[in-house]
């Protein structure tokens, strides 16, 4: 007996048909899988003997041949082991009604449907082919119930889907949920970060702009705190962009399954022992890394220069595409990689160079090596550089609250909101991301911008990219404030938050 049974394998983020084939004929008893499978692929044979058996159906002692096609296609991971424990049941015809259905699932030895990865971009690829039936993990039914337009069965057993199919047992189709219903929390705020208010506003411009930024400080100054309130002041997250993240997040196997959506904007905050391949992503599967995770969201690099210089120039070309394409010899995937860079670091190894109240213990080649690991190109991708300094006790000392995130956001939400009309259309949502034409467009100076941006860009050594990313960050000072063009004071609060990019390499 043939049977032909649909499921989906993943490639990165992205789904794509896989077409199981078992044929059961007289012969030596055994399974035989070809079809490019991987071990956890070869394994399953033994889980769906062991599910089918302990279900309480028949498993039939003959030679059984199972085909994944496309068959010049790798296919990995557990996923598979429901399709082909109803394919075998079909060629058996212990069930039938199969046709019109996708199975996805990991078997346990006893029959049970276990938890598997990528159900949501599996998902969103087999509606866009015109499937709308299919059968998943009840584990994965949380992360289901954000798509509309196809219906999505999940079941806890083998057993439970051989009932459904037989018509002895009711499932019905899971319920979609808005991304409304599940409001994103904060435990940080603004408001209980004492002093420090010239950070506060550049961060308040790097939200509402999407740009990068690095905080030079002490130890202890608040640069960590600071970096972790800023989810807090970023805009909602659309659908789309939580749909997008979520499959990321679904596909490296860290989505809260009790939730089953990202439904706030991701901060990344990995060790500085990270390696490359962490960071960028990779591995015999090619998954996704820290950059991927962060899309839509914060990668927050905590003493930047303690990073490796290899592991740091990586980030150089997703700052500026906003993908990241991972490539070895089986594979190329690209995944998104759309963050918001968030660094900080000490302005020398013991952390006290330039300080009033603590004696740096540096030379200056100590000095000099720790700075050099921010190339100059890594440093021309962050918009805003500022100095973070100490607090001071009566900022401290004092028991009222500062200003609180929901008041910044405000503030953020409506600069967004004219960015997005104002590049309705055109892919970009940030002002960070502007291309040439759009700063040529949009970032008209007058006599006055231009004789300062001249003076400026003579006397700190500025390169090119260096002086469209002043013109950037003074747009969206330009945007808070609700102006439709720049100025000159506009610019020069910008060069403000740039002129540490020659200090820290001279220091």
């Amino acid at each position: 007996m043939l049977s032909k049974i649909k499921s989906f394998g993943l490639h990165g983020i992205k789904g794509y048909e896989v077409s199981l084939e078992i044929d059961i004929n007289n012969g030596l008893p055994g399974i035989e899988i070809v079809g490019l499978p991987d071990a956890a692929i070869k394994e399953s044979k033994e889980r769906v003997r062991s599910a089918i058996k302990n279900s309480g159906f028949l498993f039939t002692p003959k030679k059984i041949t199972i085909n994944f096609a496309p068959a010049d296609t790798k296919k990995e991971g557990s996923i598979y082991d429901l399709g082909v424990a109803m394919g075998i049941l079909r060629a058996t015809e212990q069930v039938s009604g199969t046709d019109d259905y996708i199975f996805v699932g990991e078997l346990s030895l006893d029959g049970s449907i276990r938890h598997v990865r990528g159900i949501l971009p599996i998902l969103i690829s087999a509606k866009e082919k015109g499937y709308d039936k299919i059968i998943i993990p009840a584990a994965n039914a949380n992360e289901a119930c954000y798509i509309d337009g196809i219906n999505v069965f999940a079941c806890g057993s083998l057993r439970e889907v051989v009932e459904f199919l037989s018509c002895e047992r009711v499932i019905k189709p899971i319920e979609t949920k808005s991304l409304s219903s599940c409001k994103a929390t904060y435990s940080e705020d603004f408001k209980y970060v004492k002093g420090q208010y010239i950070a506060k506003r550049a961060l308040e411009i790097a939200a509402a702009g999407g740009h990068n930024i690095l905080m030079v400080g002490p130890p202890g100054a608040g640069k960590t705190m600071l970096a972790r309130c800023i989810p807090t002041i970023l805009p909602d997250m659309t659908l789309d962009e939580a749909l997008e993240t979520t499959k990321i997040h679904s596909v490296a196997g860290i989505l809260d399954e009790n939730i089953g959506i990202v439904n706030r904007r991701p901060f990344r905050s990995p060790h500085h022992t990270m390696s490359s391949v962490a960071l960028t992503g990779g591995g015999a599967s090619a998954k996704p890394g820290e950059m991927s995770l962060a899309h839509n969201g914060v990668l927050f690099l905590d003493e930047m220069p303690e990073y490796s210089r290899v592991t740091l120039e990586n980030l150089r070309q997703p700052l500026e595409d906003g993908v990241i394409t991972i490539s070895r010899a089986s594979r190329s995937v690209e995944y998104p990689a759309n963050f918001m860079l968030v660094a900080s670091m000490n302005p020398c190894p013991c952390g006290y160079y330039g300080s009033k109240t603590h004696e740096c213990t540096c030379t200056p080649l100590q000095i000099s090596r720790y700075v050099s690991k921010l190339s100059g190109p890594l440093m021309d991708r962050i918009d805003l550089q500022i100095e973070v300094s100490g607090v001071t006790y009566n900022d401290l000392s004092d028991k009222g609250f500062a200003e609180p995130s929901s008041e910044i956001k405000k503030r953020v939400d409506k600069a967004r909101a004219v960015q997005l009309q104002r590049y309705a259309g055109t892919g970009i949502y940030s002002n960070a991301k502007m291309n040439s034409e759009m700063i040529a467009k949009y970032c008209v100076r007058d006599d006055e911008c231009e004789k300062l941006l001249r003076t400026a860009f003579d006397r700190m050594g500025l390169t090119a990219r260096g002086y469209t990313r002043i013109l950037k960050v003074a747009r969206t000072i330009a945007d808070l404030e609700g102006a439709e063009n720049i100025n000159a004071g506009h610019i020069s609060e910008a060069l403000q938050y740039r002129s540490l990019d020659r200090s820290v390499k001279t220091c």
